[in-house]
């Protein structure tokens, strides 16, 4: 009696163990900090979205995954270019980053930084919300990490130091900050400037210095920045690209988490970018654009560009457009171009 006791009980503990030993892998598993890196701080749109994501997925699994984040592209030293490599490799655990700077990588992102192809967000939101967006989410799986939502740096526009961009002419010979795009480096070389790329962290050094003339952000980057105190005192407005980021996580990391938890940690990724993209866009949606107002109050000029105007500048790039369609794939770009003519 007493063996068959012991035997019995001696199943019973394995059996128990059998169910609890995978939770308690998983649940060791964690790490207790996973790194987020991000280009800009949470002064910034982009930085507030990695704040959001971090902070839902706290309380959303009570304080199982705690998330740091490390702006500047810090973890590897400032080098935006390097991000998804590092992302990849597991340096970085996760990110909100820009299609940009993952676009040397994964050439399907070059999508977004095509001059001219976004005429408003209506055209932004039917390309990433839709077929395109999903698409370019099964490129981002297949090339190592984990594609979860959209989020959004914005329009990019122009400022510099010297003159009011109206025309591709009033370009000629300027030094505008780019970043590490061979892309970019076509566009603005085709408008008749002189790209320079480098860091944002660099950048601004440069500007206040004289060194280099000007660059292109969105409205939201300049004015957190305060660009308008390092010389760049002329903006124009002319949306030649969207911006958008994506928030991802290292897919190790992210196999490392029970289902459960990574259903939560999507659903916190999707609600903060939609909160992200409206924090983005405010200011510049409504018909007065008040994010403008407070840009002139500083003693900036902004120049809007008729249509006529705007047309000059897409016609001077159209031969980028047309070579880099090729490179990124014809059909994916004709996709997007079918959702924007059919966007609501």
């Amino acid at each position: 009696m007493k063996l068959r006791t012991f035997l019995t009980s001696a199943v019973a503990a394995a059996a128990a163990m059998a169910f609890t030993a995978p939770a308690a892998i998983a649940q060791t598993a964690y790490k207790s900090e996973y790194r987020m890196s991000l280009v800009l701080g949470t002064a910034f749109p982009w930085g507030k979205g990695g704040e959001l994501w971090a902070n839902k997925v706290r309380e959303r699994t009570q304080g199982r995954i705690n998330i740091k984040l490390y702006p500047g592209v810090s973890l590897i030293q400032g080098d935006q270019t390097r991000e998804f490599s590092a992302l990849r490799q597991g340096v970085i655990d996760m990110a909100v980053g820009s299609t940009i700077n993952w676009s040397p990588q994964v050439k399907a992102l070059n999508l977004f930084s095509l001059p001219f192809l976004f005429p408003n967000y209506a055209a932004v939101d039917a390309v990433t919300q839709g077929d395109v967006g999903k698409q370019i989410f099964a490129t981002l799986d297949k090339a190592g990490v984990m594609p979860l939502a959209w989020g959004e740096n914005g329009y990019r526009e122009i400022s510099n130091s010297k003159v009011a961009i109206k025309s591709p002419a009033d370009l000629k010979g300027l030094k505008i900050r780019v970043v590490g795009s061979p892309l970019f480096l076509d566009t603005f070389t085709a408008l008749g400037a002189n790209p320079t790329q480098m860091s944002w962290a660099d950048a601004q050094p440069a500007f206040a210095s004289g060194a280099v003339d000007g660059q292109e952000n969105p409205i939201a980057v300049y004015q957190a920045a305060k660009l308008h105190t390092v010389a760049q005192k002329h903006i124009t407005m002319w949306g030649y690209v969207n911006d958008p980021l994506v928030f991802v996580v290292n897919k190790d990391i992210w196999n490392s988490w029970t289902p459960a938890d990574r259903e939560i940690v999507k659903q916190a990724a999707i609600d903060a970018g939609k909160e992200e993209i409206a924090i983005a866009r405010k200011g510049m949606v409504e018909a007065d654009k008040p994010l403008l107002k407070e840009i002139a109050a500083n003693g900036v000029s902004v120049t809007q560009l008729s249509a006529a105007e705007r047309e000059a500048f897409v016609k001077a790039t159209r031969p980028v457009y047309d070579k880099w369609k090729g490179q990124i794939g014809a059909d994916l770009v004709t996709a997007a171009e079918k959702a924007i003519a059919a966007r609501k």
